[in-house]
C-alpha cells in the first residue's frame, strides 16, 4: 500500500522506459497506468481516477506541452514530466505551465521517488482540506508561520518581512523547483515582469543568513537556468 493510495499514470511512448517505470512502480506497490500518445492519455484522464501524472514530453501525437497546459485547464493534479529535454528552457516553461516537477532521463529509482514523494505531500494536504502545518522544518532549518519566525539550529534567526515572505513560500513548497517567474509573481506581483536582479538580491541576502557557505547552499539551491529549490531533509 502506498502513501494515499495513490493511482499513477505514465504517459511515455517508449517502450523501454514506460516497462522501466512500471517496474519501479511496482516495487514500490504503486496502482499505475500506462499511455502511449497523449490523446490516450486524456482519455484516461477523463475516465480514470488518476492521482498522479509522469509525463513523457516528446510524444507522437500531441506535444507534452499542451497536455500540462490543458489538464490546468480543470485540474490541479501533480504533474511529473520525465523528458530526455534537458533545455533550460524546456524545463521553466514546463514548470511555469503547471508541472510540480521535472526528471530528464536518464533518471535513477532513488530521484523518481523522492520527487513523487514531495507532489503526493501536496496531494495529502489537497485531499485533507489544503491546511498547512503551523510549523515545518528542513534540517536545521525551521519557521514558524504563526509567529512568523524563524530559526536555524534551534536559534531565533532575524530576517526582513520580505526575507520571511520568500522563505515560507519555499517552505509551503518544499522538495519543488519554483522557477523566477513564479517567484517573481508571488513576491513582487504579476506587474514585476521578469526583472531577476531584486530577486537576486533577496536570495543573497537570506543565504548569507541561513547557510554556514552561502558560495554552497544547503538548504536553497540553484536549479541553474531554471530557480530555485528548498531541499525536503
Amino acid at each position: 500500500m502506498t502513501p494515499y493510495n495513490a493511482y499513477v499514470l505514465a504517459v511515455e511512448d517508449d517502450r523501454q522506459i514506460r516497462n522501466y517505470i512500471g517496474y519501479l512502480l511496482d516495487t514500490e506497490g504503486f496502482r499505475h497506468i500506462a499511455a502511449t500518445t497523449g490523446e490516450s492519455a486524456l482519455s484516461l484522464l477523463a475516465s480514470e481516477p488518476i492521482d498522479l501524472m509522469l509525463l513523457d514530453l516528446g510524444l507522437p501525437d500531441i506535444d507534452g506541452m499542451e497536455i500540462i497546459r490543458k489538464v490546468r485547464e480543470w485540474s490541479e493534479m501533480p504533474i511529473i514530466v520525465i523528458s530526455a529535454r534537458d533545455q533550460d528552457k524546456e524545463k521553466a516553461a514546463a514548470l511555469d505551465l503547471g508541472a510540480d516537477d521535472y526528471l530528464t532521463k536518464p533518471f535513477s529509482a532513488t530521484e523518481l521517488f523522492a520527487r513523487i514523494r514531495v507532489v503526493l505531500r501536496y496531494l495529502y494536504r489537497q485531499r485533507s482540506g489544503g491546511k498547512v502545518q503551523s510549523v515545518l522544518q528542513a534540517g536545521g532549518l525551521k519557521i514558524d508561520f504563526d509567529k512568523r519566525l524563524v530559526y536555524l539550529d534551534g536559534n531565533e534567526t532575524h530576517v526582513t518581512p520580505l526575507e520571511y515572505n520568500l522563505l515560507a513560500l519555499f517552505f509551503r513548497n518544499i522538495g519543488k523547483v519554483l522557477t523566477t517567474k513564479q517567484i517573481l509573481k508571488e513576491i513582487w506581483g504579476v506587474s514585476y515582469g521578469n526583472d531577476t536582479q531584486a530577486l537576486r538580491a533577496l536570495m543573497a541576502g537570506l543565504r548569507r543568513k541561513i547557510e554556514k557557505n552561502p558560495a554552497k547552499p544547503r538548504y536553497i539551491v540553484t536549479e541553474i537556468g531554471v530557480g530555485y529549490r528548498l531541499v525536503d531533509e
